[in-house]
């Protein structure tokens, strides 16, 4: 299997665990293991949250846990279409979320992934930022 394929492979199957339509079946772990330690999240635009996550634990406590936190339990991101060429995946993307407070958080995403040796070194963010 060439690099392309597999690499693609890797991020269909992390969305298809952690996107589960059974809130109990939901699992990031692929996803935690796959993320280099140096790895970045790079949201882009400029708002509020337009910055760069340096590092695993980084992206988990502060991007994810920050987001965990605003969300009810049992977020998800649906992925659409997954476009592989070489080191790089692009996924589109849609959340099926709900706030603390009960209001629908169901963003748009484009989610870059550039792997290096199977794992996660960096992910580029688009969003609707009007709505985060």
């Amino acid at each position: 299997m060439s690099d392309t394929a597999s690499n693609k492979k890797l991020i269909e199957q992390i969305f298809a665990a952690a996107g589960n339509p059974d809130p109990a079946a939901r699992d990031r772990a692929l996803f935690v293991a796959s993320l280099a330690d140096d790895a970045k999240w790079v949201v882009t635009g400029q708002y509020s949250w337009s910055r760069t996550f340096t590092g695993k634990q980084s992206i988990l406590n502060d991007l994810h846990g920050h987001v965990r936190s605003r969300l009810a339990e049992r977020t998800r991101t649906i992925a659409h279409r997954f476009i592989a060429d070489g080191d790089c995946v692009a996924v589109e993307a849609k959340g099926d979320n709900v706030t603390r407070e009960g209001v629908r958080y169901d963003n748009d995403y484009c989610l870059v992934f550039r792997l290096e040796g199977g794992m996660i070194k960096e992910i580029r963010e688009y969003c609707d930022s009007v709505l985060t």
